[in-house]
């Protein structure tokens, strides 16, 4: 038995588009994959919380290489808002710690104050998040009791649009989709908006639509990656996710051993470079005048 694992092929390097289930964690997700592809080498870009679903891009092997590379990229949302209720984390997993009647607010002033949350803004993360304060993550602080002070970071909020709102009482349930760019918190977005209008406001429901050019027309259950373990080979993903350039034998032997190439004006990058058969060499990312590797594939 220990020889046949020891002879066992790899799976080919790529990446698992995942419509990630409630209740799993992202690391959860990694857990079952490890099994399903046959390796240890499975990582995941951009995590989502437990509460939410949807897209979770996964790679494998080499992939893993990108997925720093990938969670930076741009990311959709659709959500749900409770206006009038204020809880822990921001979102319905955390305890309710403020409320107060959000019945007279009007859907007006709800677009307004979506408005406001749209664009380049400033953002203070949750208290409840994977930040890093003084080496040790805000999470962590705030379960312990501690008041954690984090510092308000900019990010893009290119489109957040109201697409229902339902009333029930004395809070208001604000269905929204949101493209937006790395690093900001939906659940913060729903914080501020309740905070701006007077009333509070937290997270119920969330789910990840796309990341870069990864949708859910192309994530897989677990349950059906269980029995059809789909991989989208890296030369697609790259492809899909990054400009492209194709370079020369001679431009490939360069890129090979992790030199440097003349710039074409692509931008900084990440940019996948291609052998002429087409084989994936590297990423690279143009500096002035020179493009220089940031990841090779090749040997």
């Amino acid at each position: 038995m220990s020889t046949a694992r020891a002879q066992r092929t790899p799976p080919p390097s790529g990446l698992i588009i995942v419509d990630k289930p409630a209740g799993w964690t992202s690391h959860d997700v990694v857990g079952k994959l490890r099994g399903v592809a046959g390796t240890r080498r499975v990582g995941h870009a951009g995590t989502l919380d437990p509460m939410a679903t949807g897209v979770l891009v996964v790679g494998v092997e080499k992939a893993t290489r990108l997925l720093g590379h990938l969670a930076l990229t741009e990311k959709g949302y659709d959500g749900t808002i409770r206006l009038g209720q204020s809880t822990s984390t921001d979102d319905a997993e955390g305890e309710v710690i403020g409320s107060a009647s959000a019945a007279g607010v009007g859907e007006e002033e709800v677009r307004r104050g979506v408005a406001a949350l749209t664009g380049r803004i400033m953002q203070i993360p949750p208290q409840v998040s994977a930040i890093k304060v003084n080496g040790e993550r805000a999470y962590k602080r705030a379960r312990a009791g501690e008041e954690v002070e984090l510092q308000a970071r900019p990010v893009t909020v290119s489109r957040f649009e109201v697409t229902g709102v339902r009333r029930a009482g004395e809070v208001i349930d604000v269905d929204v989709s949101v493209t937006c760019s790395s690093g900001t918190y939906i659940r913060a977005l729903a914080r501020d908006l309740g905070a701006a209008l007077g009333v509070g406001g937290h997270l119920t429901a969330l789910r990840r639509t796309r990341v870069g050019p990864y949708d859910l027309s192309m994530a897989r259950t677990v349950e059906r990656l269980s029995a059809d373990c789909v991989i989208l080979p890296m030369a697609e993903a790259v492809a899909a996710a990054f400009p492209r350039r194709d370079v020369t034998a001679e431009e490939a032997g360069v890129v090979a051993h992790g030199g440097r190439l003349p710039s074409l004006g692509l931008g900084r990058g990440p940019i996948g470079v291609f052998g002429p058969d087409g084989t994936l060499l590297a990423l690279v990312e143009e500096d002035g005048k020179v493009a220089k590797s940031l990841a090779v594939f090749v040997s």
